[in-house]
């Protein structure tokens, strides 16, 4: 029988792949990750992860807990783009992202992170000086920006957190 943070993790892995590609791309692209994106993260949960508690893969304090997540993210991601360190559209995401991420995977989930950082800014720099990827992407702001797509690295961290915790029940486990 599958573990059940796996199994969680398991149903919630095809909404974040195609939510998190599209916050990547539109990040990329625009440099804006919209606000469909956000409210369809936070639709996931609390859609898909009311189903969960129903049948006992959480516990109601889990589930309800999990939206103290949301709101302590939002407030630090606010506070970081007031001063200037952050997007807006970046503190949003990643509030959608928290109630997905148990509390005990929180370290793990920032070493991820740091990684998806350094490994999306290098891929971001070197793709940007790739005349075939500039011909198939000519539109995109942020070849010219000097600010960085960090919905890129977000989606990238969010996607393999769900990855490890869909094979091995989280990297806390």
């Amino acid at each position: 029988m599958m573990a059940q943070p796996a199994l969680a993790a398991w149903v919630f892995l095809p909404f974040v792949i195609a939510i998190s590609v599209w916050v990547s791309v539109s990040d990329m692209s625009r440099m804006k990750i919209p606000n469909k994106a956000v409210m369809a993260l936070t639709g996931v949960f609390v859609v898909t992860g009311l189903v969960l508690t129903l049948i006992g893969t959480f516990t109601w304090s889990e589930y309800l807990w999990r939206y103290a997540h949301l709101v302590v993210v939002l407030i630090i991601g606010f506070i970081m783009n007031a001063a200037g360190l952050l997007g807006a559209g970046d503190a949003k995401f990643a509030a959608a992202m928290a109630p997905f991420i148990a509390l005990g995977d929180w370290p793990s989930f920032a070493y991820i992170f740091a990684a998806s950082i350094l490994i999306g800014f290098v891929l971001h720099r070197i793709a940007k000086r790739i005349p075939p990827i500039r011909r198939a992407t000519p539109t995109w702001e942020s070849w010219e920006r000097n600010d960085f797509p960090m919905g890129l690295c977000l989606g990238l961290a969010f996607t393999t957190y769900m990855v490890f915790a869909a094979l091995y029940g989280g990297p806390a486990s």
